[in-house]
């Protein structure tokens, strides 16, 4: 019996607002230190809102877009602070617990 697998996609479960905010909250937490997982989380997100109209929203192409929020994207902090807006989303930086390595 061959058992049938589908890929999971993150961008499928982010319905609400609140999914979207608990999810980025987490691979914020989760990332390496380089955010390559904050990279991918935002564009799970612009994947489950509308990918064409945030990329003409930041003012990018759809495949400038793309590769920006990939693995080996590197987007300016320009473009981030723009598709965080667009998304309707704010950064805000905090210090770090004092139990956390430096």
């Amino acid at each position: 019996m061959t058992e049938q697998l589908s890929r999971w996609d993150a961008a499928d479960y982010l319905n609400t607002d609140e999914d979207i905010q608990l999810y980025l909250e987490a691979c914020v937490e989760d990332d390496p230190g380089d955010g390559s997982l904050i990279r991918l989380a935002l564009g799970d997100v612009a994947r489950a809102r509308n990918f064409s109209e945030l990329a003409r929203d930041v003012g990018v192409s759809r495949e400038g877009l793309r590769k920006a929020l990939s693995v080996e994207g590197n987007p300016s902090f320009a473009l981030m602070v723009k598709i965080t807006h667009a998304l309707g989303l704010t950064m805000q930086l905090t210090s770090m617990p004092e139990s956390h390595p430096n």
